[in-house]
This record gives structure tokens, sequence and C-alpha cells, in this order.
């Protein structure tokens, strides 16, 4: 009898995560991706264009387009457009400056209720620190590589 009703349990059981697992196209998955991905791409183009013809040099019209693509980032994020936007598109909005921007812009916004000190202070980084502080680390073993490197003559 225990066994015969621990099947059936485990069979009901089975029947609702096949009706609450959401079904996935991973075709067009990829094309929402990289339809999200190129629209981003675009509006950084389009940035670095225009401050190019308004006669800044390329490194300066890069650094205008980071912070213009940043600032939109966050912008969105205030208004909850970019976790929309990030949710249909998926990996797509991942694009480096705008999905880090994000990153570090949600959880100050979730938590800014919590005051200054121990919400937005203490949660800013609750997701953008681990990837600050092993991308510092790391550059700093690979400086401590090529400077160990360079002294001995192989670079």
């Amino acid at each position: 009898m225990k066994q015969e009703e621990k099947q059936r349990r485990q069979q009901e059981y089975n029947e609702y995560v096949k009706q609450v697992t959401p079904t996935r196209n991973l075709a067009w998955a990829m094309c929402r991706a990289f339809i999200v991905g190129g629209i981003i791409c675009i509006i950084g183009q389009f940035i670095l264009n225009t401050a190019k013809n308004m006669g800044l040099d390329q490194e300066t019209a890069g650094s205008w387009c980071s912070l213009c693509l940043i600032l939109i980032s966050i912008v969105l994020t205030g208004l909850n457009i970019y976790p929309t936007f990030a949710k249909w598109g998926g990996a797509g909005a991942l694009v480096p400056i705008t999905g880090f921007a994000n990153s570090v812009a949600a959880p100050a916004i979730e938590f800014q209720k919590e005051g200054q000190v121990f919400g937005i202070g203490a949660k800013i980084f609750t997701i953008a620190g681990p990837v600050i502080l092993y991308g510092i680390f790391s550059s700093w073993v690979l400086g401590l590589i090529y400077w160990a490197l360079s002294m001995f003559g192989v670079f």
C-alpha cells in the first residue's frame, strides 16, 4: 500500500512539474537575443558615429559612447524597462557594458527603501561585486606574470 501511494504521489508530482515548467524554443530565443544585442550595438554605433561627427577623436568618442550606454541602461533599469527588455531578449541584453550597468543599478534601486548605507551601500555590488573582485585579482595575477617574464627577458 505504501509503495503504491508513493508511486502515485511521484507521478502526480511529475505531471505538476511538466505543467508548470515553461517550454522554450531555442531557435526563437537565439533570434531574440540576436535582435536585442544588435539593437544595443546599433545604438552604441550611432552614439560613436555622432560623437566622431561632432569632432571628437576615436578614443574620446568611445568614452562618450560608453558613458551614454551606461546612462541609458541605468535610466531604463530605474524605469523598470530594461528588465523587461532583458527578459524578452535573454543573453542579448548582456552586452557587456549595458548588462553590467544593469547588474549594478538593479540591486541599488531594489534596496533603496532600506536607506543609503544598509540599502544602497550594502547591496549595490551584490551581483557586480564578484565580477569586479575577480577581474581585478586576475588582472593583478596576469600583471605579475607579465612582470616576472619580462624580468627574464621573455617580453
